[in-house]
């Protein structure tokens, strides 16, 4: 039998299924058996048009020839390698090219497993760095409403997504948050929004609040991806960043979605014009292929912690698998492609396409807003009454049918294509996006 036309397995209750509806999906599965660049092939055999670069992450697209060759020849010739006072060739090699593409001022790499770790290590590095200087009242950190910032206990005390905070009791104290920039005067907004800048100012609130030197850090994303594409208006950003620093506040950006060309630039913060003092990254970092995060910071933190006798280890903490040999060979394979693809700006000579034909779908069936920047955007539905979620996730399982992969938020459908869209392709996305929408009329 063809490697993809594997037959559905036939017992599926033992794997509890990460954010996922588990009963609605074990009662009619929907399998993926294998890739290909632009499109996954599902069990049945049928292509399906990935419209959310698999889950934000495999920005080159599929199963990439450079980035399969690399994992699979590291795999035969150094398995793993302990990152606790011991290193291999390819961890510093990766961290040298990240630093090459990051913003200038972040010049140091900390690596992790994931987003959620990488948004755990910038808060503790925040809190150590500030206790490092001699200011150990600096304890509290700052996220904002309907932020997402990974599933640890840092990130979603931090975070703002109510469904990701309100079972799992108190969280982390200290802790408090900024408004949205979500306003309905910003509706069909082509790029970015023109109204909202002012809602950074929330900041010097809470600091007359707390005192600024209570405050360790703000971490927030620079357009948030997983509550629905929600993005800065314009000013907003530049003026967090002058509170932070009128303060001594750190600021964080969580570039785990807009970090490797999801904008048109290597990070958001290039984008935007505003660098933060850390950023945190994962997803696109490897492609997708192996988990792997990291955190970039400026050599002014850094450099805060390497004090004292140099054989005493500066800080106290990583992971098992940080900066992990096969990661780290993903990681280069996928840089390289990257590069050799133009595949870190093409967001940025996408865009108008990308922008006409999104906004094509405003007058479709229970569409109440449109958003988009770079090569990522968001199609609001309005709910059904007393079912919120419901019509987006109709529209879900219609768009795998119909041969395209959406992903949906609450009644938001986010789409982030792999950077290797086609023209063709993003015409052929958005049609059948808009069948589906009338499908369900």
């Amino acid at each position: 039998m063809p490697l993809d036309r594997k037959p559905a397995p036939n017992d599926l209750r033992a794997f509890w299924m990460p954010f996922t509806a588990n009963r609605q999906f074990k009662q009619a599965p929907r399998m993926l058996v294998s890739a290909q660049d632009m499109h996954y092939t599902a069990a049945d055999g049928r292509k399906v048009l990935d419209g959310t670069a698999g889950l934000w992450c495999c920005n080159a697209g599929h199963c990439r020839p450079r980035i399969t060759q690399a994992v699979s020849g590291m795999v035969g010739t150094l398995d793993y390698a302990p990152a606790f006072q011991m290193g291999h060739p390819g961890a510093f090699e990766l961290a040298n090219r990240i630093i090459d593409i990051a913003p200038e001022g972040l010049e140091h790499v900390f690596y992790t497993n994931s987003g959620s770790e990488a948004v755990d290590t910038a808060l503790k590095i925040a809190l150590a760095y500030h206790r490092a200087r001699g200011e150990g009242s600096r304890t509290r950190l700052i996220g904002r409403e309907r932020g997402y910032h990974g599933v640890g206990f840092g990130g979603i005390s931090v975070g703002g997504i109510v469904s990701n905070r309100r079972v799992f009791g108190s969280l982390l104290a200290g802790v408090d948050h900024l408004p949205h920039t979500h306003l309905p005067e910003n509706r069909m907004t082509r790029g970015q929004p023109e109204h909202g800048a002012h809602l950074a100012d929330e900041l010097e609130r809470i600091v007359a609040l707390h005192g600024a030197d209570t405050i360790a850090a703000v971490i927030v994303e620079p357009m948030a991806g997983s509550t629905g594409v929600l993005l800065p208006p314009k000013g907003y950003l530049e003026r967090l960043r002058d509170i932070t620093r009128k303060h001594g506040i750190l600021l964080i950006f969580d570039e785990v979605i807009t970090g490797f060309g999801r904008l048109g630039s290597p990070f958001a913060a290039q984008h935007f014009g505003v660098v933060p003092d850390m950023i945190t990254c994962a997803k696109g970092l490897t492609n997708g292929v192996i988990p792997m995060g990291a955190v970039l910071t400026s050599a002014a933190i850094h450099d805060a912690f390497m004090q004292g006798p140099e054989h005493v280890i500066e800080l106290f903490h990583g992971y098992t698998y940080s900066g992990n040999p096969i990661a780290s060979a993903a990681g280069i394979a996928t840089l390289e492609t990257y590069a050799e693809e133009g595949l870190l700006t093409r967001a940025a000579q996408l865009e108008a396409h990308w922008e006409k034909a999104l906004h094509s779908l405003a007058d479709h069936p229970h569409v109440v807003d449109i958003r988009n920047m770079g090569l990522i955007g968001a199609v609001e539905l309005a709910p059904v009454e007393g079912q919120p979620g419901k019509r987006a996730f109709d529209a879900f399982l219609r768009a795998f049918e119909a041969g395209i992969l959406i992903r949906v938020t609450g009644d938001i459908i986010a789409l982030s294509p792999p950077l290797i869209i086609t023209e063709a392709q993003i015409d052929e996305l958005v049609a059948t996006l808009g069948k589906v929408l009338k499908a369900g009329s």
